[in-house]
């Protein structure tokens, strides 16, 4: 089995001024707005991230799921991790395994050509996992939360040029890292103090959360060519954090020089 992280989520209070901020700090593309999130409330935009995906949502809507979380964590921050399965079976294989760990599934489609599972971020504790599947089967290519090839063309691998890693947090790591293994079905390995999993395009890793917020999504590691390009970006618009990090949307982006 493999799963390919495809699109990461955000949640935010602002959408123009958070896309405009990933724009210019990131040097990334808007690509694709989904009306579809209107029947949760949402209004959104993707951005490519080399042939994947960063997704900003919005409630605009009372009593929305994404309103309560900026609720519970106090603010702008990670909410999803959106992967493609290699084949059907193998994604109804992580939702029986959710569902076998007491996982509820917080909402599902099933096409012909293309099923979603969005597995409950309550009971995965740090974010949504989400876990689609569609015929084209092309991990590089059509993606269907981005209207299938249309992207194409706004991708611009200048500066940012794709995802290594996600840092999912919690105030038990341990147990957080055991519980998305055992629904992903993929193994946790050690590196010191580091608990990770590895997917076929990036590392989960599993860190105790040290900023008071709790359970989420608070890092992303990037592969950036043109690092000094984003650092001056960020101390223009109060985002920078180190000569290794910046924050945008109230997550932590570590940037790691591309080979």
């Amino acid at each position: 089995m493999t799963i390919q992280l495809r699109q990461i989520c955000l949640v935010a209070r602002d959408l123009d001024s958070t896309i405009d901020d990933l724009e210019q700090i990131l040097g990334i593309r808007r690509c694709f707005v989904d009306p579809g999130v209107g029947r949760f409330g949402l209004v959104n935009t993707l951005l490519a991230i080399g042939r994947n995906f960063l997704e900003v949502v919005v409630p605009v809507e009372e009593n929305t799921a994404a309103g309560r979380y900026l609720d519970r964590r106090n603010g702008d921050g990670g909410y999803m991790v959106i992967c493609q399965a290699d084949a059907r079976a193998n994604q109804q294989a992580v939702r029986q395994r959710a569902l076998d760990n007491g996982v509820r599934i917080a909402w599902e489609v099933d096409r012909e050509h293309w099923n979603i599972c969005q597995i409950h971020p309550g009971d995965m504790k740090a974010a949504f996992f989400e876990i689609d599947w569609d015929e084209v089967n092309d991990f590089h290519g059509n993606w269907e939360p981005a209207g299938g090839l249309q992207w194409e063309d706004k991708v611009d691998q200048s500066v940012t040029v794709d995802y290594a890693a996600v840092e999912l947090q919690g105030p038990d790591p341990v147990g957080l890292a055991e519980l998305w293994g055992k629904v992903a079905g993929v193994p946790v390995s050690r590196d010191g103090g580091t608990l990770s999993m590895a997917f076929n395009n990036v590392d989960i890793r599993f860190v105790e959360a040290t900023d008071g917020r709790g359970y989420g999504l608070g890092g992303l590691d990037l592969n950036v060519a043109d690092r000094d390009r984003i650092l001056a970006a960020a101390k223009e618009r109060n985002a920078y954090v180190s000569e290794d990090e910046v924050e945008v949307c109230g997550v932590r982006f570590r940037l790691i020089d591309a080979a």
